[in-house]
C-alpha cells in the first residue's frame, strides 16, 4: 500500500476512530493487571497488600523510565512505512527489540540484590520487607518481557496493526486472573505461595505476552538485517527528552497533590478524587494521540505533507469533541461521582473544583492530542522545552498557593487549568503557524499537495 492509496486518504474519520477504538481498549486492558493483583492479595491481608502497593509502585517507577521504547520506536516504524522503506522498519524494530531485552536483563541484574534497600524506600520496613522484597525480586524476573513489549506494541502500532496489541494486552490480563487463582491460594498439588504467587503469575503473563508479541511484530515487520548499535544513539536521544518530559509532567502532579494534602484531609481526599478521575479520562484522550503518532509519522515519512497536517487536524478536532462529552459527563455525574469516591466529609470542598477539572477537558484533549502530533514528526526535544516552560510557570504558582487560605484546592486546580492550557497552546502553535522549526512546515513543498 503507498500513502496515496491510504485508507486514511479516501476515509478520514472512519480511519481514525477505527485505529483508536482497539487503541483505547488495550490502554484500559493493561492497567488491569495492577488492579487484578490488588484485587486477589487483598483477601490476604492488609500487611501483603501494603507489601504489594509498595513494590508494585517501585517498579512500575523503574519501568516508567524505559517508555520511550514504545514512543520512540512507534515513530521511526511508522516513518520508514510511510516512505516504503520495509527492510529500514524491520531493522530499526529489531534494534528495539534488542536494546529493549539488554536493558531488561541490565534491569534483573541490578533490581534483584537491590530489593531491599528498594522496599525500604518505599516504606515497606519492619514486617512489610520480607513480602516486599519477594514480590520485587520475582516481578523483576519480567523485566525484559515488559520492555520487549513496549518496543514491540510500538513497531505495531507504528505500522497500524492495532488490533494485536489489544489481544496480546487482553489475553494477558485474563491469563494473569486464572495464574492469580492458582498460584495465590493454591488448587491441588499447587500449594498456595501467596504474594509470590501474584508476582509469579504476573511475570508469566507477561512472558507469554512479549513473545507473543515479539514474534507477531517479526512476522509483520520482517526479519531484521544487520543490527547497528550505533543507531541505538537516537533511540537514547529520544528517551532522554522523553525522561525529561515525563518527569516534569509527573513532578508536576505531585506538587499539586502534594499542595492538597497539605489544606488538609478533606482537601486531599476530593484532590484525589478528581486526579483519579482525571487520569481515567486521559486513557480516552492518549488512544487519538497514539493514532495520530502513527498516522502523522506515516504521511510524515512519506513526504506528504498535506496529509500530515491533515491528520494533524482531525486528531485535535476528534480529541477535542471528546475532550467536551467527557467535561459534560463528568459534570452531569458529579453528584454520583461524589457517592462513590469521596467520604461525606469531603465534598463541601469537592464541587468548584471538580467544575474547574471537568471544565478543563477540552483544552486537556487538545495537549494530548498535539503531543500525539509532535510525537508522529519525532519533535521530541520541542515537546521536552515546552514542558519545561508550562511546568515551570505553573509549578511555581503552586508553590505560591498559601495553603491555609480559603479555596486553596480551587487555586490548584486553577493552576493545573492553566497548565493544561500552556501544553495546549505551545502544541497547537507548533502545528499553525508551526513556530520555530516545526517538521510539517518545513516538509517537502514540491510534495506538499498531497
Amino acid at each position: 500500500m503507498t500513502a496515496p492509496e491510504h485508507p486514511f486518504v479516501r476515509r478520514p474519520h472512519r480511519t481514525l476512530l477505527l485505529l483508536s477504538v482497539p487503541v483505547l481498549f488495550s490502554m484500559i486492558a493493561e492497567p488491569l493487571t495492577g488492579l487484578v493483583d490488588t484485587a486477589f492479595v487483598a483477601r490476604l491481608g492488609s500487611a501483603p497488600l501494603a507489601a504489594l502497593g509498595a513494590g508494585a509502585t517501585a517498579l512500575s517507577s523503574i519501568f516508567w523510565i524505559f517508555n520511550f521504547l514504545q514512543i520512540g520506536t512507534q515513530t521511526e516504524v511508522a516513518n520508514h512505512f510511510g516512505a516504503g522503506r520495509r527492510q529500514a522498519a524491520a531493522d530499526a524494530n529489531g534494534l528495539a527489540l534488542a536494546l529493549s531485552a539488554l536493558i531488561g536483563v541490565i534491569l534483573v541484574a541490578a533490581v534483584i540484590p537491590l530489593a531491599p534497600w528498594i522496599a525500604i524506600g518505599m516504606g515497606a520496613g519492619g514486617d512489610l520487607q520480607a513480602d516486599a522484597v519477594t514480590y520485587i525480586q520475582l516481578r523483576a524476573l519480567g523485566a525484559p518481557a515488559i520492555l520487549l513489549s513496549l518496543a514491540a506494541f510500538g513497531a505495531l502500532r507504528g505500522v497500524q496493526a492495532m488490533h494485536i496489541p489489544l489481544t496480546v494486552a487482553v489475553t494477558v490480563n485474563l491469563l494473569n486472573i486464572l495464574l492469580n487463582a492458582l498460584l495465590i491460594f493454591g488448587f491441588g498439588p499447587i500449594p498456595p505461595l501467596g504474594i509470590a504467587g501474584a508476582a509469579l503469575a504476573t511475570t508469566i503473563s507477561q512472558w507469554i505476552g512479549a513473545v507473543w508479541a515479539t514474534f507477531a511484530v517479526l512476522k509483520r515487520l520482517g526479519k531484521p538485517g544487520r543490527l547497528e548499535f550505533a543507531a541505538a544513539r537516537k533511540l537514547i536521544v529520544v528517551g532522554g527528552d522523553l525522561f525529561v518530559r515525563t518527569s516534569l509532567l509527573t513532578g508536576f502532579l505531585v506538587l499539586s497533590t502534594r499542595a492538597a494534602t497539605q489544606i488538609g484531609a478533606e482537601a486531599g481526599a476530593a484532590h484525589q478524587a478528581i486526579r483519579q478521575v482525571w487520569i481515567f479520562t486521559a486513557l480516552f484522550l492518549d488512544a487519538f494521540a497514539v493514532t495520530g503518532q502513527s498516522l502523522v509519522g506515516y504521511f510524515f515519512g512519506a513526504q506528504i505533507a498535506g496529509q500530515a497536517r491533515r491528520v494533524a487536524a482531525l486528531t485535535c478536532a476528534w480529541s477535542l469533541a471528546v475532550g467536551t462529552v467527557l467535561g459534560l459527563l463528568v459534570l452531569v455525574g458529579r453528584e454520583a461521582l461524589e457517592l462513590l469516591l469521596l467520604p461525606a466529609s469531603a465534598r463541601g470542598t469537592f464541587t468548584t473544583a471538580w467544575i474547574i477539572a471537568a471544565a478543563a477537558l477540552p483544552l486537556n484533549a487538545l495537549a494530548f492530542a498535539t503531543d500525539g502530533v509532535h510525537w508522529g514528526t519525532g519533535d521530541f526535544r520541542y515537546l521536552r522545552n515546552a514542558m519545561i516552560v508550562a511546568t515551570g510557570l505553573a509549578g511555581t504558582l503552586v508553590l505560591l498557593i498559601d495553603v491555609q487560605a480559603p479555596g486553596a484546592l480551587i487555586q490548584i486546580w486553577l493552576v493545573t487549568a492553566l497548565w493544561g492550557s500552556l501544553r495546549a497552546g505551545l502544541g497547537m502553535a507548533r502545528i499553525w503557524p508551526g513556530i520555530g522549526a516545526a517538521p510539517l512546515r518545513r516538509m517537502e513543498p514540491a510534495r506538499a499537495t498531497g
